[in-house]
């Protein structure tokens, strides 16, 4: 009898612009609940980690709006001492990482729970670098330094934006230098993650906007980078999904809970992406950004990523034709940057570089540091400093 083949069998075989046959390892590191009300979980899960005397990380902001008496109440109600570390900002750096260390280090910490958005999550992982493994944050940067056992982790953000309660990288900045460094370590991963969608009801409307284009900024890069595989670009297919679809009715309908959730698990998803794939341009060239004027990661990623879309075009158009529709690859490009333009406008993100108060003699420089940012390596396009500065003008 002659073999017949399956059409649809073949088609996944041939749909993709990466050939399936990359290999790839596929390890998940991090239980995940998800749902409104399972942060209610919380006191029971670190319980059954075996958690006695946690660490609570969770910045001030987090303290004022309620969560952080929430959290500690269930975590008591669960029989555990609870000590807590606020002393951080938005980009928590070297020495608020340090100070976390100190705090714990005598108090016989045996878990650490990482509550509210990407700088609770980077900084509760920071502190635990340092509170197991010793020495400066310096030694783990890049991935797998970390030669010693770590403490188990549970990761409950508040937000929808990093994904970094999928991720085992910290980020983390220099404080002297306020360059962000990527310490990771198949250690790092939180234990388990809580996604309760209702705890993002609390945010900002600014901070909805920003954090929601760093995670649709996460889905875009992750889905053409050089060590993408068919994995990781499913997982960036089905964030794009779901953030483009969300981003603007829970910017406009901020009670909206099943936007909150799209926006959750899309975030979800796209950090683990990241763990598969890593990031690419947007990502060098925001940071430099961050560092140098103090500008907010999701501002800089709505000015810059519709630029970096277009002049990878040429190299990524297949892969971003799978995000949009697009008739070619020629056209994946312009429309995919259209359309971040807009969803950014939506968020009231700027469009330009300039009126940030970015100075133009200081886009050399900018460009400089920007090549030298790890997340740029895996740029489907090489990203040289002349290549930054061509983007950030563009962008000015």
């Amino acid at each position: 009898m002659a073999a017949t083949s399956d059409p649809l069998a073949s088609d996944a075989l041939t749909d993709s612009p990466r050939p399936v046959s990359t290999a790839f390892e596929f390890e998940p590191r991090t239980r995940l609940l998800f749902g409104a009300g399972v942060m209610e979980r919380l006191g029971t899960v670190a319980a059954e980690l075996g958690f006695q005397r946690p660490l609570l990380v969770a910045d001030q902001g987090l303290v004022d709006a309620g969560h952080v008496a929430v959290a500690e109440r269930l975590l008591s109600d669960a029989g555990l001492t609870v000590n807590r570390f606020h002393e951080f900002d938005v980009n928590p750096d070297t020495a608020m990482v340090e100070a976390g260390c100190a705090l714990a280090h005598p108090l016989g910490i045996d878990g650490i729970v990482g509550l509210g958005g990407g700088s609770s999550m980077d900084c509760a992982k920071g502190i635990n670098f340092l509170l197991s493994n010793g020495g400066a944050m310096s030694d783990y940067r890049g991935y797998g330094k970390a030669n010693r056992p770590m403490l188990p982790m549970i990761g409950v953000p508040t937000t929808a934006g990093t994904g970094s309660e999928a991720q085992s990288y910290a980020v983390i900045a220099d404080a002297t230098t306020h360059l962000k460094m990527a310490c990771g370590d198949p250690k790092a991963a939180f234990r388990v993650a809580l996604l309760d969608p209702s705890l993002t009801l609390s945010q900002p409307a600014r901070v909805t906007a920003t954090s929601g284009f760093d995670a649709i900024a996460h889905a875009v890069e992750t889905a053409v980078t050089t060590r993408g595989t068919v994995l990781s670009e499913a997982l960036a297919r089905e964030a794009w999904r779901l953030l483009e679809g969300a981003y603007e009715r829970v910017l406009t309908t901020p009670d909206d809970i099943e936007a909150r959730a799209a926006m959750q698990l899309g975030a979800f998803h796209a950090g683990w992406a990241i763990e598969q794939s890593m990031l690419g341009a947007a990502h060098a060239l925001a940071n430099p950004l961050t560092a140098r004027y103090g500008m907010t990661h999701g501002v800089a990623l709505g000015i810059l990523l519709p630029h970096v879309v277009r002049w990878n075009g040429e190299t990524a158009g297949a892969l971003y034709a799978r995000l949009v529709d697009a008739a070619n690859s020629e056209q994946a490009s312009a429309r995919l940057a259209e359309r971040l333009r807009t969803l950014a406008t939506l968020g009231g993100l700027p469009a330009r570089l300039g009126p940030e108060g970015v100075e133009q003699n200081a886009l050399p420089v900018l460009a400089e540091d920007a090549a030298q940012q790890w997340t740029g390596t895996f740029n489907p396009r090489p990203l040289t400093a002349a290549h930054a500065l061509e983007v950030y003008r563009c962008a000015f």
